[in-house]
């Protein structure tokens, strides 16, 4: 055949590439010119520093340790923009490759506790990645439910019964979003004519299927008609709660029955039930305990973990993709994407995880809570892939099963996943479940590796980062990727006090990993506001330095935020909450966290609720701030502002009154007004608003009193 030799055989096509985002020198650019600004500032306060006889002294020491922390931490940022790169797979290329020899895939979806995370959301997580386009006898589906709960387990019974018809309309009619709750959210009424029969009698199943789970719910137990459908309903008497119950497993759709079909006579995907044991004399560990029990390789961190065994137990398949129970598929072909990587010729031997961003699909307009984090998924994460760094986020993450339990990369491997790709074993679905209870027993951990060299680690509140940086530091090498189709969308917080939670909560966990060998940093700047001038004069030359890196680093941010789709509005609101999660999430998670290491108390983990009030919601879409508590954070977040205010206030009676000090805190004054302006819906809700989301009474006196009582420090 024209000059080639018989032997010779033609390179396959990759089955991925990476480019490299534009306008890394115009960002270097930047980059320099900002480094210049900042070491103008340090040798400014260097040089100008008090004398131990002058007034302010301490102060002056004070914000020069604050920039001398900016200036670290704008290196950290500066180190993860300066090689972005982006991912792009090729799907066509996957299926000509391979053809039907894909391997099996296990999806793990978490949850725990059916009254903050309702069953009929979980459940259209589940449906949503039974439905992927992906060879169902390839794909096996464990919802992990922490809270075993009864509820729980009948939504799940519905589900599998539901999918038989949800199945084949989402692949006849290629539906997207694949999560029932989502779709019909989305389409009211069908636009192609061809579908409303078939819509409409699927959109009745859905809302019946609903209406019987919530009902039960409402009535607070399964009554015995129901209980007759289904042995796993046994498991569950008047001696089992939530903290204290056997392990529950049970296989509700064998994947390997012949007889396991939807209503077009093809096959169904396996889907198993699982509730790791729980007793009041083990510790939980949270998420991670709970995903380590789905594979067969104990004790702290049992519920991913538990995942990670009964799945090897079952269906053993080399790839897995964890979702928390509010994140469904938005796209039917995330597994063939993520495959790409995995099984490149030339590099997929090397990737150990595919990381997805996590979106929202309840994000209000302008975003007032900052959930997107927009820069933050498309250039500070891409910027880290760039480095081979790309963290695992506990969510939408693709793992090779065998890097997950703690095997070292070796080059000289290279595992084909299309020859691991086994689905369920020969055993009986009985034998299945029982040898599967024994791995999620809450003994079956002590004495071997889980929770430290196999599995998600434990002792940590941010799990999955410690679990990535161990896998890494095995030599594998993870990915990133972030297409334009998100492949999961999540519910984001709607109330302030929800979103401070949060991140209080992500903040603990990073600085757990500060204080372990790991070691990553973080930490907030105090701002002086008394009447000592803490900046240079106006007319000073030194003043071009901090004027210089205040507007290039803003301006930088805002052109971020416009080029990944933020609006101005959304770029000033995560401002206010960058703010806000500085002066209390992050605070608060630091004390908690040097309380914990000292043994003054113990770490709890929050789950953020998923289920608000009607006059929330309706506040939150309007772009309102919801206050509405009287919690801690918030009083701190109130009594800053009024402290802000009354500076503010001060600083403009100083000038009109003529104190002579005007230009020396011209700079002092110009950044109370900036902190002035973010906090306005502070200001509106300690005084304007009458709703229910307004700040209480008793938040706003002890505001009013800690920030005079502040006000009057610098009297005396």
């Amino acid at each position: 055949m024209g000059g080639h030799n018989g032997g010779d055989e033609e390179a396959p096509l990759p089955l991925f590439e990476t480019e490299v985002s534009k306008g890394k020198l115009a960002y270097r650019v930047y980059a320099v010119t900002v480094l210049i600004g900042i070491c103008s500032i340090w040798v400014y306060r260097s040089i100008k520093l008090p004398t131990a006889e002058e007034h302010g002294r301490w102060a002056w020491i004070g914000m020069f340790m604050a920039e001398l922390w900016f200036g670290f931490y704008w290196i950290i940022t500066l180190s993860v923009r300066w090689n972005v790169t982006h991912r792009y797979p090729f799907k066509d290329r996957l299926i000509n490759s391979y053809g039907d020899k894909l391997p099996a895939v296990d999806v793990f979806v978490c949850t725990a506790d059916p009254r903050i995370e309702p069953p009929t959301m979980v459940i259209s997580t589940v449906l949503s990645v039974m439905s992927y386009n992906y060879p169902p006898d390839r794909l096996s589906i464990y919802l992990s439910d922490d809270g075993g709960s009864e509820f729980t387990f009948y939504a799940l019974l519905e589900a599998s019964h539901f999918s038989k018809q949800w199945i084949p309309f989402c692949k006849k009619f290629s539906v997207e979003p694949r999560s029932p709750a989502a779709y019909f959210a989305q389409n009211s009424n069908p636009k192609d004519t061809t579908v409303p029969k078939e819509w409409l009698v699927v959109k009745k199943l859905y809302e019946d299927m609903k209406c019987r789970i919530e009902s039960v719910i409402e009535k607070g137990g399964t009554s015995k008609d129901i209980r007759d459908q289904h042995k796993g309903f046994w498991e569950w008497n008047s001696e089992v709660t939530k903290q204290d119950h056997q392990s529950i497993v049970q296989i509700l759709i064998d994947g390997g029955n012949p007889d396991a079909v939807d209503d077009d006579g093809h096959q169904l995907p396996t889907l198993v039930y699982l509730a790791r044991e729980k007793r009041p004399y083990c510790p939980h560990n949270f998420k991670a305990g709970s995903m380590n029990s789905l594979d067969p390789l104990h004790f702290a961190k049992i519920s991913l973990n538990v995942q990670i065994r009964v799945s090897a137990e079952i269906s053993n398949a080399p790839i897995i993709l964890n979702v928390d129970c509010d994140m469904y598929s938005n796209n039917s072909d995330a597994i063939k994407e993520a495959l790409c990587f995995f099984m490149d010729k030339e590099r997929g031997h090397m990737i150990s995880y595919v990381q997805y961003p996590q979106s929202y699909d309840n994000i209000a307009n302008n975003d007032i809570y900052s959930n997107v984090c927009s820069a933050f998924n498309k250039i500070e994460l891409s910027g880290m892939d760039g480095c081979d760094g790309a963290p695992y986020c506990g969510t939408g993450c693709f793992h090779r099963r065998e890097s997950l339990c703690g095997v070292e990369f070796s080059r000289k491997y290279r595992g084909e996943l299309n020859s691991l790709c086994n689905t369920m074993k020969d055993s009986s679905v009985h034998e299945l479940e029982q040898g599967s209870k024994v791995l999620a027993n809450c003994s079956y951990e002590k004495g071997t590796q889980w929770g430290k060299e196999m599995g998600l680690v434990y002792g940590y509140l941010s799990e999955d980062l410690i679990t990535g940086l161990r896998i890494q530091c095995r030599g594998w090498n993870p990915v990133y990727y972030n297409p334009e189709r998100k492949a999961f969308l999540g519910v984001a917080p709607n109330t302030l006090d929800l979103a401070l939670v949060q991140h209080k909560r992500w903040g603990q966990g990073m600085f757990q990993i500060f204080l372990s060998k790991y070691c990553p940093l973080y930490i907030c700047p105090w701002q002086d506001q008394t009447s000592i001038p803490l900046f240079p004069e106006v007319s000073s030359l030194w003043f071009l330095a901090f004027a210089y890196v205040y507007a290039a680093r803003n301006a930088c941010s805002i052109a971020e935020a416009l080029t990944c789709g933020d609006t101005l509005k959304a770029w000033w609101n995560s401002q206010r909450m960058w703010l806000f999660h500085w002066t209390t999430s992050y605070l608060f998670a630091f004390i908690d966290t040097i309380t914990g290491q000292l043994g003054f108390s113990h770490t709890a983990f929050s789950i953020t609720a998923k289920v608000v009030s009607n006059d929330v919601l309706k506040r939150y879409e309007e772009g309102t701030m919801e206050f509405g508590t009287s919690s801690v954070m918030l009083t701190i977040i109130a009594t800053l502002a009024l402290l802000n205010l009354f500076g503010f206030a001060g600083g403009i009676l100083k000038v009109v009154w003529g104190y002579g000090i005007a230009e020396g805190l011209t700079v002092q004054i110009g950044l109370c007004l900036v902190v002035v302006v973010i906090n306005l819906p502070v200001y509106q809700a300690l005084f304007l608003r009458d709703d229910n989301g307004r700040i209480p009474s008793s938040v706003m006196f002890k505001s009013l009193v800690l920030s005079s009582l502040a006000c009057l420090i610098p009297v005396y």
